[in-house]
């Protein structure tokens, strides 16, 4: 059943939930072990986020206070802006049921623009700039379009654009790092009230961001068509040119995130955009966005990408190996996937159901 009101906001609809994946019916009177509402994820989401970071740096401060140390939270808050602002692109992405793996050739184009057009000229960065937004404009249509038009998989289509992309960054630097210019590692690393001027960009980033989705009536369309796309086609909303929209949007911010990496990496390799694509994803998926598509938090993915910043400082500071590393990043991520996705209390409840093993006389 749906209720569409035109001009305003937009579908109300109460479907039923969509089968499980192996497509076999659910025994009645078996609770499911897997949750299906989005709404309801993506609320809780922001909450547990702030609640995991806050004991994360609690945790900090006991054990390693090293990890919270002025020099410290001074290294970590641009990279944590880098990564919020590209958790934001791909939170856009998943939202409509999608995942974008072009993220590392799109920072990396941009960053390899950004500092091999200038050449340490700051009067030629403004063009750079812009040219780097072209490109990511450009990524981000082709993405969409495939994915929107032809119907391709989100993963294969964005795989195959990250690798177009990689091609176009090492045919403009030949493999080689080019030192960034002084004007853009100033307005990117600058200070204000002891805060880097990257992280200020983030959290208005972040705050339109937000605004647009929450408050807005495309905000709300957009939501609606990632959580069910036929029910929101039926009800007139266009459903291609939303998920267009997600692509484009998100590779611009990931244009955005590159120009900011620029600025930070006084000398940025080919593949600066290398890192950050697992932890895009895991901080999508602990700010409570399932991947299946449908509501999301901006926020709460921002705050996500705070807490695997700090993570990694915190399991830095401990000396592990990068290794180590990217497993803790992993465990991470799976455990975002086991907390908003598997029904705990129907997983109890089944196991208390399991007769015992009877014993043989």
């Amino acid at each position: 059943m749906s209720d569409t009101t035109r001009g305003s906001v937009v579908v109300t609809q109460s479907a039923p939930s969509p089968a499980p994946a192996s497509g076999t019916a659910r025994p009645p009177g078996r609770p499911s072990l897997w949750r299906q509402t989005t709404a309801q994820r993506a609320s809780r989401g922001l909450v547990t986020i702030l609640v995991a970071t806050a004991l994360l740096f609690l945790v900090s401060l006991l054990l390693q206070p090293e990890s919270l140390g002025r020099s410290s939270l001074q290294g970590m808050l641009p990279f944590a802006a880098v990564l919020a602002v590209v958790a934001l692109g791909q939170t856009l992405v998943v939202q409509q049921a999608g995942i974008d793996l072009s993220v590392p050739g799109t920072v990396s184009l941009s960053v390899i623009i950004v500092t091999h057009y200038p050449a340490g000229d700051n009067g030629k960065l403004l063009p750079a700039v812009l040219l780097a937004y072209v490109a990511a404009l450009a990524a981000g249509l082709l993405n969409g379009l495939v994915v929107s038009r032809l119907g391709m998989s989100a993963i294969v289509t964005s795989l195959g654009t990250n690798a177009l992309l990689y091609a176009v960054v090492l045919g403009i630097s030949g493999g080689s790092p080019v030192t960034t210019t002084d004007t853009l590692h100033s307005l990117v690393t600058g200070r204000f009230l002891g805060l880097p001027y990257a992280v200020y960009i983030a959290v208005v980033l972040v705050a339109v961001t937000g605004f647009a989705m929450k408050r807005t009536v495309p905000g709300r369309r957009f939501e609606a068509v990632g959580d069910n796309p036929e029910a929101a086609g039926l009800a007139g909303l266009r459903v291609r040119r939303h998920q267009l929209a997600a692509y484009v949007w998100a590779s611009l911010l990931y244009g955005t995130a590159g120009i900011l990496l620029a600025g930070i990496v006084t000398t940025p390799g080919a593949f600066q955009g290398d890192t950050l694509l697992l932890p895009s994803v895991a901080a999508v998926v602990l700010g409570g966005t399932s991947l299946l598509g449908g509501k999301g938090s901006p926020v709460a993915s921002a705050v996500a990408a705070l807490f695997l910043s700090q993570l990694d400082q915190f399991v830095l500071t401990l000396g592990v190996s990068a290794a180590t590393n990217n497993i803790v990043q992993a465990l991470a991520l799976a455990a975002g996937v086991a907390v908003y996705t598997v029904n705990w209390a129907a997983v109890r409840g089944w196991f208390r159901r399991v007769p015992a093993p009877r014993t043989q006389q």
